[in-house]
């Protein structure tokens, strides 16, 4: 499988880099998009057919779910090649309700997506097979219901862990536990001090829990626009001393 960073700007989208979106890509199976935040969707139609994916959604702030109504144009309305099937959503319980108000023609509606997504809800710890992945949902600590995603090819074994947005906490740890590839937020830059609780990761707390989990990669995203990069990955290489990279959009990862 190859992982292709769409964009991984924290918080809003900047010049030269999207916001958060992640595509995991299959030699025989449809891909699978871990969010679609602003400038994503454009970044996924330069790879492939946007339509031959499954969504899921770490959580529903504006930065990491608010391409979904252009997807849903481009799945019914293309003339030439819409969606011939409706594809797996994965997000929180709210995910219809709040993707749907976005995507109506009015304010005051809700638009029923069923006919393009069959959605489930995350339950914390409970595995779901997604055609030969499988993947887990961990509760991530932020202001609205978030999850921690990772996810495990049944065949190959490798396996990818998301954070998606969260403060620290080493109950996390299994989710990345011995990944090939650990996406970690560190909006935060090189300290927590001083910044809101129960929200984001710092650099070093990234590299800490990379430790913890013994993952083999670790690349550092949601790095916010004013952040300064090098401060962050030299607090993350404090605390892991293996491979660090910055994500970047188009990055690619083969597994």
């Amino acid at each position: 499988m190859k992982l292709t960073i769409l964009g991984c700007s924290g918080s809003v989208p900047s010049p030269n880099n999207p916001a958060s979106g992640y595509l995991v890509s299959f030699p025989d199976a449809p891909s699978i998009v871990m969010d679609l935040g602003p400038g994503t969707f454009a970044a996924l139609q330069e790879i492939q057919d946007p339509c031959d994916a499954h969504m899921t959604f770490s959580h529903l702030h504006a930065d990491h779910c608010t391409d979904f109504p252009s997807l849903m144009v481009w799945r019914r309305f293309h003339p030439d090649a819409p969606a011939a099937s409706r594809n797996f959503m994965f997000g929180p319980h709210d995910a219809p309700t709040h993707l749907g108000r976005m995507s109506a023609d009015h304010i005051d509606e809700v638009d029923d997506f069923s006919d393009s997504f069959a959605f489930s809800a995350w339950e914390h710890g409970k595995r779901e097979l997604i055609d030969d992945v499988y993947m887990t949902p961990f509760h991530a600590i932020h202001p609205i219901e978030a999850f921690s995603l990772r996810m495990e090819h049944s065949k190959t074994g490798k396996v990818i862990c998301y954070t998606g947005d969260t403060a620290y906490t080493e109950d996390l740890v299994p989710a990345a536990q011995n990944a090939d590839i650990f996406l970690a937020e560190a909006a935060w830059g090189c300290e927590t001090e001083g910044r809101p609780q129960g929200m984001h990761m710092s650099g070093n707390q990234a590299g800490r829990l990379a430790t913890l989990a013994d993952v083999k990669k670790l690349v550092l995203v949601h790095l916010q626009p004013w952040s300064d990069p090098q401060s962050t990955l030299d607090a993350a290489r404090s605390e892991f001393d293996g491979e660090i990279v910055l994500g970047a959009p188009g990055m690619e990862f083969e597994l």
